[in-house]
């Protein structure tokens, strides 16, 4: 398990290094983003779910073929 969840950590590590390079991620049409003058609100939704169901189709084809 824990080497499972060293895989897990890593791949996400590298996520988030290479997260600013994929160009669509966190400009989809469904993410909020509110402006104002002294106030940014941003909440990517479309991305959150999107990232949630590769990662589910992952996970499933992990289980499936192992």
């Amino acid at each position: 398990m824990l080497i499972v969840a060293g895989i897990v950590l890593l791949i996400a590590g590298l996520f988030f290094v290479f997260s600013p390079k994929i160009p669509f991620l966190g400009k989809l049409p469904g993410d909020i983003m509110v402006k104002k003058e002294n106030f940014t609100f941003y909440f990517p939704l479309a991305s959150s779910i999107l990232l949630s169901v590769l990662i589910s189709l992952i996970v499933y084809l992990i289980r499936k073929f192992s």
